[in-house]
């Protein structure tokens, strides 16, 4: 493959219900009706990227299913190249997800045929690749042999911590660019810790999303501070995605890591006025670029 930018991860269907507040344990709540759109942290990553014009590629898995096609069809009208994604005897990755009216969602995933991405899997894949995304959507020796392949191929590595889960230190350390939450972060460092000790884990910058705030990109000299624009979000689904595919398809372009988080903030601050994941994400013309 020559894509610019390699997205390693998961390929999801989102069933997405409305919900007046969430359930409590052993209670039953009413929503409304089940919208099906294609998801998946990989997959929305790629479409983000995708949609900005970025040439990309996904590599990951999805059943013989009409999910698994739904999720083909979304990713090659992004202009994704999908000949990286297999088709698995496992089901195809279902995220369960309720909304409440003010957009935030809660999220469970089954990860069916993504738990099958191998590292065997990940070989061989970097020609021609600037910029490797990777999630925690797919098995951890996965995530982690993929980071140790692309570091030696000289690729730049851009790893989103969601879920959050326990990488090793040489992992860690061969991370141009850790992209976290504020939860993921206070995860990895202790709450009240500043952002700065991201750093002494290893990855040369780590970008922290703090949602409507924008975000803060870390860096060896300096911490900067990104507004986002004020939106009125409807539905929050999917931002976090829509954030690394945008980051990873201007580091690609040659942005430092600052520009690439302004444009990144702008991305998903668009992408919450919309309902869905992939449905949701904008082109450059959507943005005025």
């Amino acid at each position: 493959m020559n894509s610019d930018v390699l997205v390693v991860g998961s390929a999801n269907a989102d069933l997405v219900v409305a919900v007046d507040r969430r359930p409590a344990g052993g209670e039953t709540v009413l929503g409304g009706d089940t919208v099906l759109s294609p998801g998946g942290k990989g997959a929305n990553t790629a479409v983000a990227a995708g949609r900005l014009g970025a040439d990309v590629a996904l590599l990951g898995a999805v059943g013989d299913d009409p999910y698994g096609r739904l999720l083909l069809d979304s990713l090659r009208a992004a202009g994704v190249d999908t000949g990286l994604v297999r088709t698995s005897d496992r089901p195809t990755g279902i995220a369960y997800i309720t909304v409440t009216p003010d957009g935030e969602n809660s999220i469970l995933v089954s990860p069916g045929a993504n738990s099958g991405l191998e590292p065997a899997d990940v070989d061989a894949v970097f020609d021609g690749v600037e910029v490797m995304v990777v999630s925690l959507e797919v098995p951890l020796p996965t995530v982690e042999h993929a980071v140790a392949r692309a570091a030696e191929k000289g690729v730049r590595v851009l790893l989103n911590l969601s879920p959050a889960a326990k990488l090793s230190p040489e992992t860690l350390a061969r991370l141009d660019v850790l992209l976290v939450n504020e939860h993921e972060a206070a995860w990895l460092t202790g709450p009240g810790a500043e952002f700065r000790k991201l750093l002494d884990l290893g990855p040369r910058a780590a970008v922290v999303t703090l949602g409507a705030a924008g975000a803060v990109v870390v860096e060896k000299d300096a911490t900067t501070e990104v507004a986002s624009p004020k939106v009125d979000a409807v539905d929050t689904t999917g931002a976090g995605d829509a954030f690394a595919g945008a980051l990873a398809a201007s580091l690609a372009d040659g942005a430092d890591v600052v520009s690439a988080a302004k444009r990144a903030v702008r991305v998903a601050a668009f992408s919450v006025t919309r309902h869905g994941a992939q449905p949701s994400y904008p082109t450059a013309a959507d943005l005025g670029e």
